[in-house]
């Protein structure tokens, strides 16, 4: 029991992803890899009044990736995500999908927090630090 127990504490080591200043409100987002169920995914974090979020790159539709442009998460009005490929819109703050074909869904969470000037995200049992050099990718306007 003890051993599964240190795995659990070792899954929880944040990780660090990104300055706090790279994240503007409302902007483009960071993306970085993830294992999600041992598989190569993309995630991504963005600021939304005042706070970071992150989520999994995947609509809860159908398992695409979101962005329409690679950091571009929100819908013109920057109220919104917005799935490039099927319109589903999620409310930045929970994930929660609130119109499209997404139905009851929502978007996978990847817990982040925001200390001492930098953005870290919180691995969990399904998702997990991709290995090697994680890819981070602070998108330039």
């Amino acid at each position: 029991m003890a051993e599964s127990s240190t795995a659990a504490a070792a899954a929880r080591v944040p990780q660090a992803l990104c300055a706090s200043a790279a994240l503007e409100e409302k902007g483009r987002a960071v993306l970085f890899d993830v294992l999600h169920y041992r598989e190569p995914a993309r995630a991504f974090a963005l600021r939304f009044e005042g706070r970071v979020v992150a989520y999994l790159n995947r609509c809860a539709h159908v398992p695409t990736e979101l962005d329409w442009q690679p950091g571009e998460f929100l819908d013109s009005g920057r109220e919104f995500i917005l799935c490039s490929i099927h319109g589903a819109a999620y409310e930045p703050r929970s994930g929660r999908c609130l119109a499209g074909p997404c139905g009851n869904g929502r978007l996978t969470v990847i817990e982040v927090e925001e200390r001492d000037g930098a953005v870290w995200w919180l691995p969990t049992r399904d998702t997990r630090p991709a290995p090697g050099p994680t890819e981070v990718t602070p998108v330039q306007p």
